[in-house]
């Protein structure tokens, strides 16, 4: 019991970066987020509201990011089967 009043609080942290931990990788890692960022990128350099290195440069850590989506969306699938 008394083990249990000193392991609560930590396991209630732990629990917390977990969560934060998820909903990072979900804004970081997600499919249709990254689609949309690049859908907006693109439209900022239309509107020259962006140069051309800048939009290189945003565009390869998007489509870096959207390669490792992918792996984990096959790994997924592969470790259902």
């Amino acid at each position: 019991m008394i083990h249990k009043l000193f392991t609560a609080p930590i396991n209630l942290v732990i629990k917390v970066g977990e969560k934060v931990q998820e909903e990072a990788d979900k804004e970081l890692y997600d499919l249709e987020t990254i689609q949309r960022k690049l859908v907006h990128l693109e439209l900022m350099l239309e509107m020259e509201e962006i140069t051309e290195e800048e939009y290189k440069e945003s565009e390869e850590v998007l489509l870096e990011r959207y390669e490792i989506a992918k792996r984990k969306e096959q790994a997924l699938f592969q470790n259902r089967d």
